[in-house]
């Protein structure tokens, strides 16, 4: 429907378009007998009808068609319907200030003018016209043209009778005349690949459970609570063999998943990305379903069901966010009104030649925008904790992975992407302000400075940054045969002379297990015995030093094969001894982990880490200590398989000493080797301090030791 004016009056032109229809009437709803109708006529053989009605305004009407059989039916016309997307939210989204924009942009089922159906809205602003198609019309590009609002690139167009899991794309005809059918980029479902239809769904139905979590995040300071996360994909945690390798559903992952790691002491599970995506071989790296959870495994709201699910056990959830490059799939955003629209025009700027896919245009407030939007959308719908960002050291720098001539310089020059970074800051400095308790971890490998700095102090913004540093030299340091670590040394603690620039995570990630780089008990010089030992030490090194920690799936059991997206974890090694034995150890670690918040209390503030010994490179052996205001606990670490019977360290208070924690402990699968008893300190100067003990250290081996307090006793002197 749409007004004329002819001869200085006003007249209401309908057009509607049935290639089945015989006849089609107009009757007029404010005819509360619908009595008032109008005859519409066919103006093309195709199926277009049209009727010239003389009225002064818009009214509510219904188109009731009669097809060459006899059959009859009645339905509400979309184009009766006004705009679902006012004006104001097409300036603030132009504006790049529409936080809210999915509320506003893509397939939704709404109640519009007393009617229930589907709202369909999508920015191409190059299209030179644009169409609803789905199950529910045929796929003919022909009965659902959208209507284009103004000069804000919005087409907008509201269908009547929709329902939950009618599936959907949009129709674009490119600037240059081409055709191509786009799926949603703000779509909540999406069909399961390999087919690409976004689907309609009741984003608003399901019934959260979990606001004794919600309420109790506003109570954790992130940098001083404890934080062990246990890194998952979720479709090679474990599959189902017997049924043709099939994944587990969102609803058995919570049944099976959640418990274990609630039973293994991680208190935050991180999940590669379970945006919808077309590939498996990309783990979700390459996303074409930013607002969608994957249907690979579930609906979206048994994907709420597996994050309460997390919550209700005390565990947070941590997702993978993609904001750094997409793919060029001709159905997703690459392209999409046949301009380089999401994506930079200049191939320099705009793509990622070794990934094969596009960069986002930060500097495109639209674009901004829809990212921005869309890290609120997980954190406010779904109720996640916290986004771990990949990749921002390609959307940092305007030269990564490329060579000279392939990139193009910033205004002054650099190779500094000025616009990401703003876009960076600006990010930050929203989720803080709309969603203030959720985690923002920057997978940031270079030393950029001030990742995790305030924006207004000139940083990023982050709250945690991963450290690819320590990772690295770790790594080097720790596949070395223990004969050669010596000249190694400094790769053991050289993270320590930096780590208070940054607020730092340490991983030892996916990206670690896969490429021919070994799994991580592949990586372990050695024997069968000595491998697990080297394993259980890097765990221990891992988890005493400063830093959040975490730790990819299967390397908690000592998974021999490298992982594989396709195939479930080898969960048949915990028949095996020293398999069960590993996994029993790093349960232990987790549990003396959370208990003890000498290890996570101060991670950021110089107090709470202390040198024992870190020069000891001819025994391979560093000591240290970590505290907090209230705890103290001393870590020595041994990185060769001698057994030293009375190693001596120093301590800075005079006092008895007593053994928490050994991984070479008998039921870890060590040799036994435990200081049992109690240790007095003796006054003898040592390591710079005025006292020393004498302790046992096993070979390859972590132990930990606190200082033994004496209970007080209680007066009975009576006041």
């Amino acid at each position: 429907m749409h007004e004329i004016h002819i001869d200085g009056e006003t007249a209401i032109v309908v057009r509607a378009f049935l290639p089945s229809a015989q006849r089609i009437y107009v009757i007029d709803m404010r005819d509360e007998n619908n009595n008032k109708k109008y005859a519409m006529t066919k103006i093309h053989e195709d199926g277009f009808f049209e009727v010239l009605i003389w009225d002064s305004e818009w009214f509510p009407y219904m188109l009731a068609f009669t097809d060459y059989g006899g059959n009859s039916w009645k339905s509400y016309d979309a184009y009766s319907y006004l705009s679902t997307i006012s004006e104001y939210d097409r300036y603030l989204f132009g504006a790049g200030n529409h936080y809210e924009i999915y509320e506003k942009m893509g397939g939704r089922l709404i109640s519009h003018g007393g009617t229930k159906g589907g709202a369909f809205t999508v920015w191409a602003p190059n299209a030179k016209s644009v169409s609803v198609i789905g199950n529910f019309n045929q796929w003919d590009t022909r009965r659902n043209p959208m209507r284009r609002l103004g000069i804000s690139g919005v087409w907008e167009l509201f269908i009547p009778g929709l329902m939950e899991n009618d599936q959907y794309k949009f129709h674009v005809v490119q600037c240059d005349g081409t055709p191509v059918d786009k799926a949603d980029p703000y779509g909540r479902y999406a069909q399961v690949r390999p087919e690409t239809a976004s689907v309609l769904y009741d984003a608003k139905k399901y019934k959260w459970k979990d606001k004794r979590w919600v309420t109790g995040k506003s109570k954790k300071n992130p940098y001083t609570s404890p934080m062990n996360v246990y890194e998952v994909h979720l479709g090679s945690w474990k599959r189902v063999p017997e049924e043709g390798n099939r994944f587990l559903s969102y609803t058995e992952l919570a049944d099976k998943l959640v418990p274990y790691v609630k039973d293994m002491g991680y208190n935050y599970i991180e999940l590669l990305p379970v945006q919808e995506h077309p590939f498996d071989g990309s783990w979700g790296y390459q996303l074409t379903g930013y607002f969608a959870p994957t249907s690979r495994f579930g609906t979206p709201d048994e994907f709420k069901h597996f994050v309460d699910t997390c919550h209700n056990h005390g565990i947070g959830v941590i997702l993978d966010w993609v904001p750094a490059h997409f793919p060029k799939d001709s159905f997703g955003l690459g392209r999409f009104d046949g301009t380089a629209l999401y994506e930079h025009a200049d191939p320099r700027r705009g793509e990622h030649r070794q990934w094969g896919t596009y960069m986002f245009n930060y500097g495109r407030k639209e674009v901004s925008n829809f990212l921005i939007s869309n890290a609120l959308f997980w954190l406010k719908e779904y109720h996640i904790d916290g986004l771990r960002v990949d990749a921002v050291a390609s959307m940092l720098y305007l030269d990564f992975g490329k060579e000279a001539g392939e990139w193009l310089p910033n205004q002054y020059g650099g190779s500094e992407n000025l616009e990401a970074v703003e876009f960076l800051k600006h990010m930050n400095s929203i989720v803080k302000e709309r969603e203030p308790h959720a985690l923002m971890i920057a997978e940031e490998s270079t030393s950029w400075p001030g990742v995790t700095k305030d924006p207004k102090e000139g940083g990023l913004g982050f709250h945690l940054k991963w450290n690819m540093g320590w990772m690295n030299d770790f790594l080097f340091y720790i596949k070395n045969d223990p004969l050669f670590r010596r000249n190694h040394h400094n790769r053991l603690t050289f993270g320590m002379a930096y780590h208070y620039s940054e607020n730092f995570m340490l991983v030892l990630s996916h990206d670690e297990v896969v490429h021919e780089k070994s799994a991580m008990i592949g990586k372990m010089p050695g024997d069968d015995w000595q491998r697990f030992a080297n394993l259980r030490l890097s765990y221990g090194f891992m988890y005493g030093h400063p830093g959040k920690k975490l730790l990819f799936m299967g390397g908690e059991f000592g998974q021999y094969q490298e992982w594989c997206e396709s195939r479930s974890l080898d969960w048949h090694l915990l028949q095996y001894a020293d398999h069960q034995q590993m996994q029993a150890y790093v349960q232990a670690l987790n549990q003396l982990y959370l208990e003890k918040e000498a290890f996570w209390k101060e991670d950021f503030d110089s107090h709470g880490f202390q040198w024992i010994d870190c020069d000891d490179k001819d025994s391979s052996i560093v000591s240290f200590i970590r505290r907090s205001e209230d705890e103290e606990i001393y870590c020595i670490c041994n990185f060769t398989p001698v057994l030293h019977h009375a190693f001596r360290i120093g301590v800075p208070e005079k006092g008895t000493y007593k053994e928490i924690f050994n991984s070479d402990r008998n039921v870890f699968g060590g040799s036994g080797v435990e200081n049992t008893k109690k240790i007095s300190s003796e006054e003898t100067p040592w390591n710079h301090f005025s006292q020393s003990i004498v302790v046992k250290i096993p070979p390859l081996s972590i132990i930990i030791l606190e200082q033994a307090k004496e209970r007080e006793k209680k007066s009975t002197k009576k006041i």
